[in-house]
Parts: C-alpha cells; sequence; structure tokens
C-alpha cells in the first residue's frame, strides 16, 4: 500500500490516498476513502491575450471559417465561436427599418424592370 500523508483528497479531505496509474502522463491518484480520482498538478489555461483574439475575429470576419482558423492559430474552433458569440452580445440590437417596402411596389418595380428589357 503506497500511501502519501501529505497529500488530501479534494472531495473528503481525507489523507488515505494511492496511486492509481498515469493520467495523460501524470501520476493519477485515488482516495480510498472515497474512491474520488485526481491528479496533484492542474495546470489550468491562462487564456489568450487580446491581440491573439483580434487576429482570429479579423479572420472570422473576413470570411474565414471557425474551422480553418481553428486549423490556422491551432486552437479550437468552439473557443473561437465563444469569441464571435461575446463580440455580438456587445453589439447594438438590429434596428427595424422604418419604411418597410409594400409587395405591390417591388411588383411595379419588377414590372419597370422587365418592361426596359422587352423595349430594348
Amino acid at each position: 500500500m503506497n500511501q502519501n500523508h501529505r497529500m488530501q483528497c479534494p472531495e473528503c479531505k481525507s489523507t488515505h490516498i494511492q496511486k492509481n496509474g498515469l493520467n495523460k502522463g501524470k501520476q493519477n491518484y485515488i482516495c480510498v476513502n472515497c474512491a474520488r480520482q485526481f491528479i496533484t498538478d492542474y495546470n489550468s489555461h491562462k487564456g489568450y491575450d487580446d491581440e491573439f483574439k483580434r487576429e482570429c475575429l479579423i479572420m472570422y470576419v473576413n470570411g474565414m471559417g471557425l474551422r480553418a482558423i481553428a486549423r490556422v492559430k491551432n486552437i479550437h474552433h468552439t473557443t473561437i465561436m465563444n469569441w464571435v458569440k461575446q463580440v455580438g452580445e456587445l453589439l447594438p440590437d438590429a434596428y427595424e427599418p422604418e419604411i418597410i417596402p409594400q409587395v405591390g411596389e417591388l411588383d411595379e418595380l419588377e414590372t419597370f424592370v422587365g418592361s426596359k428589357k422587352a423595349s430594348a
């Protein structure tokens, strides 16, 4: 039995811990009391800087697809999608045009354009 008394289970705070193989190259542990598995050194992602986000968003606005940006920038496409949504929420709501053309007006325009083509 390989106990490590310096370590505590993140779930039940027990110190009755055993090694339990490797997880993505890191030592995996298991709590004997509650069976919670965990690793000791979680390296949380520090995030992307504003310039990197800006470059990705410029690519998107200029018509590049999310997956293409993901390949070029070596980032997951859903991360880019989340940035697009965040920026979209900052934009003002779309406004309704004050004058909506009536169907009759559109028909008259089509008739006018059609008659010009016929007479030419």
